[in-house]
């Protein structure tokens, strides 16, 4: 299992807001595929997936706020 964590964005930036998933629980992803994207007050930003698989899990839903390092999903 695979985790898709909120990285770093930059200097100063501490958290986000999910704004919006491109997948669901159950969907298959490819290796760098974009899987969610984060507003913050200084851009907008995508996530993509570390390896392929299943999305098995999103621990955050859309509007919901997450700091930097936490655990946005799992992949299988």
């Amino acid at each position: 299992m695979t985790n898709v964590k909120l990285p770093e964005l930059g200097e100063g930036i501490e958290k986000a807001v999910i704004s919006c998933w491109y997948v669901k629980v159950g969907d298959q992803v490819k290796a760098e595929e974009d899987v969610v994207e984060l507003v913050t007050d200084k851009a907008t930003f995508n996530v993509y997936a570390p390896q392929a698989g299943t999305i098995k899990e999103i621990f955050f839903m859309e509007g919901q706020e997450a700091k930097i390092g936490e655990v946005l999903a799992t992949i299988t």
